[in-house]
């Protein structure tokens, strides 16, 4: 899942990116409130953590805008102003989740797993499928109790299918949750990644669908 980090401390946005990658997101990094208005202007992301001390404007105007707009995208605040008031006042403006500084790279992802599933609408954490169940926590999956790993882009696009079985996600879905918005994509990576994916799970788990993409195959 992509993960806008907006956050001015370049030491600590570097950490973020390095342990949300590890956790098996796909993290992006703005430092000002311009440059995340921009990055927020494009489709694609599933959350966010945003800093509130910002050199160009306060997070919560961020976060105002978003939910001025209707946007029900995921926010989870991320900041040194750990007061009970600024906490209130974050999660009355509209935040999902409020993490004080300093705080514990798992707490963050477990913090951020949860509030993505709770947009989702789904009560646990563990995905399943066909006999297939993984746990995004840890990036592994179980079959017929034999324990599988996957590597981090195997499970980025594993993920995006199990979470909507059934649907068709095209090329362009799958890239988005594989690249940064500004990153150059590799043309052939989501076709590599799917034929890694059936070498360990069988041909007939991921279907192709001619000229529109990829889904689950049926029970």
């Amino acid at each position: 899942m992509r993960i806008l980090i907006v956050e001015d401390d370049e030491t600590l946005a570097d950490g973020l990116t390095v342990g949300l990658r590890l956790s098996g997101f796909t993290p992006e990094h703005v430092a000002t409130c311009a440059d995340a208005r921009e990055a927020l202007g494009q489709d694609g992301f599933a959350g966010v953590v945003l800093d509130l001390m910002l050199p160009d404007g306060s997070g919560l105007d961020i976060l105002g805008e978003l939910r001025a707009k209707g946007s029900r995208l995921p926010v989870l605040l991320l900041t040194a102003l750990d007061d009970v008031r600024d906490r209130i006042a974050g999660l009355d403006a509209g935040a999902d989740d409020y993490l004080g500084k300093p705080f514990d790279l798992e707490e963050l992802g477990a913090r951020l797993r949860a509030i993505l599933r709770r947009g989702e609408g789904r009560a646990t954490a563990e995905l399943a499928w066909n006999g297939l169940v993984v746990d995004p926590a840890r990036m592994r999956g179980c079959r017929d109790g034999a324990e599988m790993a996957f590597s981090q882009r195997e499970f980025v696009i594993l993920t995006a299918l199990m979470e909507r079985p059934g649907a068709i996600l095209d090329k362009a879905a799958l890239e988005e949750r594989l690249y940064g918005w500004q990153e150059g994509v590799e043309s052939n990576t989501v076709e590599v990644h799917v034929h890694k994916l059936r070498a360990k799970l069988g041909a007939d788990f991921i279907e192709t669908v001619r000229g529109a993409g990829y889904r689950l195959a049926g029970p």
